[in-house]
């Protein structure tokens, strides 16, 4: 009868009765007063999950001596929000394993400690601030700490958090806490840009960034599944028993009422850059010998990210549902003739570069408008038995681990290890085995093929990690640095897909195997061919038809060789000539010498030479650099770089066949005294035969430039020299280049010119005379090589 009359007390009585009395009737130790505030707490997300997820941490919490005000704050006045406001609260379900009596009680409190607040200037942040503090002296209560979830777009987190900072700090001794939901920018620099607006206001232990799905019951037991398994799987927790892994996220919904978000940020930084590779990182790396040290595990997910291999545009696959395009037409009041290409459906597939995972591609699929809502992360195993007749034989069957994250047709979130495999520990003191067994198939075996494991009680994702939050767990959460890394990761894929067109699918089970995937090599496609409309006004080469998009046109350009044709044929081209260039350098010297240039137009050559050529005599070519920005090599900005990251570490060139410019002598960049472009001259004169390159690629930017040889470069003051110091008119303004000597000496120069862009420039030389002032690349005119130009249909046709 004593807790029935502590709870009529705290119905009737002050709000802080409710936390500071246990249920056998004893009166605790006060812990401190916490009060939560939800900043968009009318919205969408906080009438979902958010109001239910703290409803749930005031259950559990109720005994625990604290005590607590719930504040829901949205930019709208009282008279407005505050309605909306306890409409949800109103709606709130009980948790599970409470009673209605006991829940008819917590609710009615719960109400009582709840209060709108119009939140939108700093004059509302202070109102608020001395709200809490007035509470505080009027019960006589100490203050443990203030939580802020801020429930809004990205954009406002700076302004809000320096409002907090400014206005709702608490007192010395209580924490301050900061919930940020996703997304955390749009790519990597604008990731930056965020982190260091929030440095200003608040500390990094005071961030919380929220990806719920660290929250799902599934995902946070993977590493500790992993670490109570360690005996059992170690072993076979590598590249010589893993045959792939498959993190998917399927969903049957449309965008629907998200479009003005979604087409924005589309299915890639929804769901791929958060969501499905944080469960990457868990599979992958070294499990932690501290689960629940946030330092370790950040340490060991920064480990694997610096082991991923750079994402090209093969690494992906894109779709958009049919009827996409129209619901942004109807839903963001544009035109007809809009076309979004915002992809709703990608498949891409990871590799890690060492030695545990080499070779195991790691699949990352989702899209909206399947046939199925589930979740899933699926370690399928090499089987070397073969079996003769009894194919059935539980030898033959698939070996594998599932962490099945819910719904789809098991319904429930579980463990998956197939019986042909181990016999897996329980995971948690709170989960169970499960012994009957529904009558269905996962992944090619029975249910009843596999051991399954799942929580004895569902706990909602944000539940869980709310939990977390308060007491202060930072082990599920994202570090600024983690996301700075996932960005890094995801970006140039990102910036490599933002023209292209998704292949089209109707959605649900009529896209049959449009969606398959495969790889061949380091190459994803599509297993299936598919017929994609493109519209004829998006600079497709206008009327050109079907039968035309493949044929090559040689032809005269400036009075030189010219090679045309739609892009990815124009690039197949130029990477068939270079390699027959190589092999015949190899056949008659033994030596390839290659000078490339900087720039983004040679990167499509680059991942074209590595995903298809593997004849070409990588062990007997050189490689030189055409220019160089006057930057560290290892900075993005570096030709190098790029380089190095699209075609050098995938291809087996010899360590001393790579030469880069020496851009960095002494400790200083470019500085004249250091002679770096003597050096790099005594190199070229030295390894090449009569300094006479085999093969030199150029390209020719807007103005006319190639290398980096600029207009009004001084020509002169080169002289017979073969390498200069150059000035740029854009940042980073010093480079280093070959000159026009050393070019004209090479025996063979390809100029590539590619994008509707650069339509005007060829109309433009077509037309001039040669310039090398005004139009440098004029001034390549080989002394007795040959000069071929390049030049697709969008450059050459407009």
């Amino acid at each position: 009868m004593m807790w029935k009359f502590v709870y009529a007390l705290a119905l009737l009585g002050s709000v802080s009765v409710q936390a500071v009395w246990a249920k056998d009737g004893q009166v605790k130790e006060s812990k401190g007063h916490v009060s939560v505030v939800v900043v968009g707490g009318t919205g969408d997300l906080a009438k979902k999950y958010l109001w239910q997820g703290f409803f749930q941490l005031y259950a559990d919490q109720v005994s625990s001596g604290h005590s607590f005000s719930f504040y829901g704050g949205a930019l709208s006045e009282a008279k407005k929000g505050k309605p909306a406001l306890f409409e949800i609260l109103k709606g709130l379900a009980c948790p599970q394993g409470v009673s209605q009596d006991r829940c008819a009680v917590l609710k009615e409190q719960f109400l009582k400690l709840a209060e709108y607040r119009k939140l939108k200037t700093l004059e509302d942040y202070k109102v608020l601030s001395e709200a809490m503090a007035q509470q505080l002296t009027q019960e006589g209560l100490s203050e443990a700490g203030r939580l802020f979830y801020l429930s809004v777009p990205a954009f406002a987190y700076a302004d809000i958090a320096d409002k907090i900072n400014n206005s709702c700090r608490p007192p010395q001794g209580a924490w301050l806490r900061v919930v940020l939901e996703k997304p955390f920018g749009h790519d990597f620099d604008s990731a930056q840009v965020l982190a260091t607006q929030l440095e200003k206001s608040l500390k990094d232990e005071e961030m919380y960034r929220i990806d719920h799905y660290l929250g799902k019951q599934v995902v946070s037991q993977i590493l500790p599944f992993r670490k109570e398994n360690r005996m059992f799987l170690e072993p076979i927790w590598n590249k010589h028993h893993i045959e792939r892994i498959e993190i998917v996220l399927k969903e049957t919904l449309d965008a629907k009422g998200r479009t003005q978000f979604y087409d924005q940020y589309g299915v890639i930084r929804d769901v791929l850059q958060n969501h499905l590779t944080e469960v990457l990182t868990l599979l992958t790396m070294r499990v932690p010998e501290n689960l629940t040290s946030s330092e370790e595990i950040l340490r060991n997910k920064l480990a694997i990210f610096s082991s991923l291999q750079q994402l090209v545009r093969s690494s992906a696959v894109i779709g958009q549902y049919q009827a996409y395009n129209t619901e942004v037409q109807e839903e963001l009041n544009k035109t007809k003739d809009h076309i979004s290409i915002t992809p709703t459906f990608a498949g891409v597939v990871v590799n890690v570069d060492n030695a545990q995972f080499d070779s195991v591609p790691i699949f990352l699929i989702s899209g909206k408008m399947l046939d199925e809502r589930v979740g899933y992360a699926r370690i399928l195993f090499k089987n070397e038995v073969v079996c003769v007749q009894s194919l059935d034989s539980v030898h033959c069957k698939p070996r594998q681990i599932v962490f099945y994250f819910g719904h789809g047709d098991l319904k429930y979130p579980a463990i998956l290890v197939s019986k042909n495999l181990i016999k897996a520990a329980i995971v948690a003191e709170d989960w169970k085995e499960v012994t009957e067994h529904k009558d269905i198939r996962l992944f090619g075996l029975a249910l009843s093929d596999y051991h399954v494991q799942t929580p004895m009680v569902q706990k909602e994702a944000y539940a869980l990690l709310i939990s977390r939050i308060f007491h202060g767990r930072k082990d599920n959460f994202i570090s600024a640095e983690n996301l700075l890394a996932s960005w890094a990761f995801w970006t140039p894929l990102l910036n490599a897909l933002a023209h292209e067109f998704p292949r089209l699918y109707p959605g649900g089970t009529a896209n049959g195997n449009m969606l398959d995937i495969q790889v061949l090599g380091r190459e994803v496609s599509f297993i299936s061919e598919a017929v994609v409309l493109i519209p004829q006004d998006t600079g497709m080469g206008g009327g050109a038809g079907a039968d035309e998009s493949f044929q090559v046109m040689q032809g005269k350009f400036r009075s030189s060789d010219m090679v045309s044709a739609w892009a990815e044929e124009l690039i197949n081209r130029l990477a068939v000539d270079l390699q027959a260039a190589a092999e015949e350098a190899v056949r008659e010297g033994g030596h390839f010498h290659l000078a490339l240039s900087g720039g983004s137009s040679p990167l499509a050559l680059f991942q074209r030479l590595a995903m298809h050529h593997y004849s070409f005599p990588w062990r007997h070519t050189h490689v030189w650099m055409v220019d160089e920005r006057c930057v560290p090599l290892t900075e993005p900005g570096s030709n190098f770089r790029a380089l190095h990251d699209h075609l050098l570490q995938h291809v087996r060139l010899p360590y001393f066949n790579t030469h880069p410019m020496p851009v960095q002598l002494n400790h200083r960049l470019c500085v004249e005294e250091d002679r770096g472009p003597l050096v790099y001259e005594k190199d070229i004169t030295r390894l090449v035969n009569g300094s006479s390159f085999h093969f030199v690629l150029l390209g020719v930017g807007y103005d006319g430039h190639t290398a980096s040889l600029f207009r009004d470069t001084p020509l002169k003051a080169h002289g017979d020299r073969l390498v200069a110091l150059t000035e740029s008119p854009v940042k980073p303004h010093q480079r280093m280049s070959l000159t026009f000597t050393a070019i004209n000496r090479a025996q063979r120069v390809g100029v590539l010119v590619t994008g509707k862009g650069k339509h005007e420039l060829i109309t433009q030389l077509s037309r001039v005379k040669d310039d090398p002032q005004k139009w440098p690349i004029t001034g390549i005119r080989p002394t007795t090589g040959k000069l071929v130009w390049y030049i697709d249909y969008d450059a050459l046709l407009g």
